[in-house]
């Protein structure tokens, strides 16, 4: 069995160590020892082929009452501890990633000249949508600390560490882990759509703010020494955008107040983030020769001119700090005209600066912070991170009929589509307003139209598009249009349609066909367009394999449309962290996108706890970067190939076999739903005060209503991955005896069906199928169990197929580091798993049960996360 590598290996060990020594020192021995006890059964019947729980059961059934909490407080902390081990081990091996980048670049620099790959380098555009939605467990106070070890076992690496050193490194270990075991690990309130939006502001603080120009430097070294010329100043390859205070689909917390009040403290804390900048560098910046444009914007003669120059932006960003405050505060004054507005205002005086030493021969120190300044505003902007504003489509919907029937023109709700369109073009082109100053519109209707004036109130800048969750129509984007005119906007805010179940995937490119046919529409959105895949709905409404394919032809249909109308598309993928959600290696995503959807742009979300992990410290941050870089690169020079002809037919048959046994489930067993709701802790979630979101769409309304996430995570506690895989076994059988050949050919020279069976396979590896069945065992009434018994047989078979399909014994033979990982996880989330079920259990018999137990019960829940290393 393959090892943990020797670094890693190390610090988990270290880490459990320290984690143990605090509780020995603040619980006891006796505690301390039956922890010990616990977790030796436990990794002893792991490793063992007749894995039967029944003891490691036994021993936690005899637990007392008052020692569930620590105990399951410890292994939920060790579970953490190991994640961050994981996150520095990969966030040291940053350098692995440049290699890869620089010998794709080179290989490109051959194939195609060092022109084209200059052309790429400085025409990339990655956006990074940070969203906001409620899969971080985790609190931002025991974040900060796990922040603070993993700097810690920085310190601890390096190989010049005098023995005081090493001391004093290991006991700010012993500190942080201390703090950590006496800091309550679950949330007591909700967070509102403010607090989600400061933790995406403290991200950007805290790690891009570092990391952004860092990548940036090092791709320019790489353009500079590979291809003899440097990149351009101006270049984006990566700007962020966030849906923090702007997503609205579902959420009644996030309202147009929420959303001025959180542009409005991206205003603030990106005038703060520059002003420290701004001050470093004029500190920097003592030199007395300067260019004569420079001396020309300063209107004398001075020492110290860069100085003088960076005065008036100091003070600029002094005034947008004051007046934000003042405006957050409750102050309403009037806008000044002595704060920052625009980017421009920023750029101009740091690039001043930079030509100026550079024109007297200062190279390094106009490489220096004075660069990375610049590249922050060409990637961070006026607000940090431009908010996106989601809203579902029925919400416009609602407008338009509540104002239609108010003027006499009847129902909008009623009208078919051509009518719709025909009213929606006819206002759309006249000048005369439509919205009568004398109606009072419905609460719901109002908060609409005051997002909308909210859009027309602010700086461009500060807003990027306009997303509409469940677009079926080429109304609703017509519709957003109108809205957006009638409050005011005087500029042309991108509208996105959002194509989210498998009817609306297949009628998505109509959709935009009929749009990009549209005199209008074509003056208005001009020769770009961005449209929205949704993968989380789409896999619940049709599952996995159904919807993956769903979306590949959807991309394929919208980007051979988008050129025969010559329009530059942006596919926004909205992946989640977990595979049911189209989560998943960055590097398998973009290899499995359909030839031509890439080319050097590309759009995608980033959520919850997979935010932590992929930006939650620079050094991460720069390897999750650097992963973007390359894969996008890759994708945009070397496309996957399209499928075969056989190929298709095959998958199209897969989807048709995989969406009727998903659906046969889900839809269509009388037993599900109630199974669904005593096996998981589906209910219980809401204890975790997860986001501002709640956890339906709708108030009333069964499993059809639940979001995607929540129906994740509760799988996913449980053990069972049902959303991951659900389906994928007709599909797979249906290939094998029909066509076994052509299956084999996809798996092997297919990089869309070999990224799915490799993700699927992760999804298998960490289902257990005997934890499962402990949870039915104690939480599922006996006439219910069947479909269990299924659904794990199923799971077997899937996982049976797998391997044969792939040719190995195991799943994950081809995979061992995460096999691993897993092997060393088990036997701290498998006592969670069986405690959890037990707590579930006496809760749901009694009604209710005591404080600590039920403080233990959400931490099980948050440990088994942390463990599974994704929630929803």
């Amino acid at each position: 069995m393959s090892k943990l590598p020797e670094t890693l290996r190390d610090n988990v060990r270290l880490l459990g160590e320290l984690l143990g020594e605090n509780i020995l020192e603040h619980e006891g021995p006796k505690l301390y020892k039956k922890i010990e006890e616990i977790r030796a059964l436990s990794k002893s019947i792991s490793s063992c082929e007749n894995n039967d729980p029944g003891p490691l059961v036994k021993l936690l059934g005899e637990l007392e009452d008052k020692d569930i909490l620590p105990i399951v407080r410890a292994f939920n902390q060790f579970l953490n501890l190991a994640n961050i081990a994981d996150m520095h081990y990969f966030s040291s091996s940053a350098a692995e990633d440049n290699d890869a980048i620089d010998a794709l670049l080179s290989e490109i620099s051959n194939e195609k000249g060092k022109d084209a790959v200059i052309k790429l380098m400085e025409e990339l555009k990655i956006d990074l949508v940070l969203t906001a939605h409620p899969t971080e467990v985790t609190r931002r106070t025991l974040i900060r600390k796990y922040e603070q070890i993993s700097n810690s076992l920085t310190d601890r690496s390096r190989a010049d560490l005098l023995t005081y050193e090493g001391d004093k490194t290991e006991g700010k270990l012993h500190r942080f882990i201390e703090e950590i075991w006496h800091t309550n690990e679950i949330r007591e309130t909700r967070p509102s759509a403010e607090d989600e939006a400061r933790w995406g502001f403290a991200v950007v603080e805290n790690s891009l703010w570092q990391a952004v120009p860092d990548f940036i430097r090092h791709f320019d070294r790489l353009a500079r020494r590979r291809l003899g010329r440097p990149l351009a100043m101006d270049i984006q390859p990566f700007q962020f955008f966030s849906w923090m205070g702007g997503d609205r689909d579902g959420n009644p917390n996030v309202t147009s107040e929420v959303t001025q009040r959180v542009i409005l403290m991206g205003r603030w804390k990106a005038a703060d983030l520059y002003l420290n900048d701004i001050i470093q560098i004029g500190g920097d910046l003592s030199m007395h020769a300067a260019s004569d444009e420079l001396f020309a914007a300063i209107g004398k003669t001075s020492a110290t001119p860069y100085r003088d120059l960076l005065h008036a932006l100091r003070d600029k960003l002094k005034a947008t700090k004051a007046w934000t405050q003042d405006t957050l505060d409750g102050r309403l004054l009037p806008e000044p005209e002595n704060i920052i507005h625009s980017r421009d205002e920023l750029l101009q005086p740091l690039l001043l600066c930079y030509r100026s030493l550079r024109e007297k021969g200062f190279h390094c120190i106009a490489n220096g912070p004075v660069s990375d300044c610049i590249r922050r505003v060409y990637a961070f902007g006026i607000n940090l991170v431009p908010l996106d504003i989601r809203q579902d489509s029925d919400r416009h919907v609602d407008v338009l009929d509540e104002l239609s029937l108010y003027l006499g023109f009847g129902s909008y709700r009623d009208w078919s589509e051509d009518k719709r369109q025909a009213f929606l073009l006819e206002q759309l082109s006249g000048k005369r307003p439509l919205l009568p100053h004398n109606w009072s519109p419905s609460p719901e209707v109002n908060e609409v139209l005051n997002t909308c004036r909210v859009i027309a109130s602010q700086p461009r800048e500060t807003l990027s598009h306009y997303v509409i969750s469940m677009a079926k129509q080429a109304s609703d984007v017509l519709a957003v249009v109108l809205l957006l005119k009638e409050c005011g906007v005087k500029w042309k805010m991108p509208v996105v349609p959002l194509f989210e179940t498998l009817d609306d995937l297949d009628r998505g490119p109509s959709v935009m066909n009929q749009l990009w046919q549209m005199h209008w529409y074509q003056r208005y959105a001009g020769d770009n367009q961005t449209v929205m895949i949704g993968y989380s709905d789409s896999a619940k409404d049709a599952g996995k394999f159904a919807a993956t394919w769903a979306q590949y032809k959807t991309q394929e249909k919208l980007v051979s449309l988008a050129e025969q109308y010559e329009v530059n598309l942006v596919l926004f993928h909205g992946r989640g962290g977990t595979v049911g959600r189209g989560g998943g290696p960055v590097e398998k995503a973009m290899a499995s996108q359909p030839p031509g959807s890439v080319k050097a742009r590309i759009r995608v979300t980033e959520q919850g706890e997979m935010i932590r992990y992929k930006f939650g410290q620079p050094r991460m941050a720069y390897r999750s970067l650097s992963n973007y870089v390359a894969a996008t690169i890759r994708a945009t020079v070397n496309p996957s190939p399209g499928p075969k002809e056989a190929w298709r037919e095959l998958s199209e048959e897969m989807a048709n076999a995989g969406l009727q046994g998903y659906r046969n489930i889900v839809r269509g067993h009388e037993k599900f739903v109630a199974y669904f709701r005593s096996l998981t802790p589906e209910q219980e979630l809401n204890k975790l005060a997860l986001g501002s979101r709640p956890a339906k769409r709708r108030a009333s309304g069964g499993v059809e209503s639940l979001r995607a996430i929540p129906w994740v995570f509760a799988w996913t506690q449980v053990r069972l991955n049902l959303p991951g895989w659900l389906g994928t076994l007709e599909a797979i059988t249906y290939a094998r005896e029909k066509s076994p050949e052509v299956l084999d050919e996809m798996l092997r020279h297919w990089p869309f069906f070999s990224s799915f069976i490799d993700l699927l396979e992760m999804v298998l590896g960490k289902a257990d199928a005997g934890i499962c069945s402990n949870y039915e065992e104690l939480l599922v009434e006996p006439e219910l169990r069947d479909l269990g018994e299924k659904l794990r047989s199923d799971l077997i078979s899937l996982s049976q197929e797998i391997n044969k399909l792939k040719n190995q014994d195991t799943l994950l033979q081809g995979n061992p580091m995460l096999q691993q990982n897993l092997n060393v996880r088990k036997p701290y989330i498998d006592p969670l798993n069986y405690l959890q079920a037990e707590l579930l259990k006496r809760e749901r018999k009694s009604g209710e049960i005591s404080p600590e137990l039920e403080q233990a019960l959400k931490v099980t829940m948050a440990g088994i996360a942390a463990g599974m290393r994704n929630t929803g």
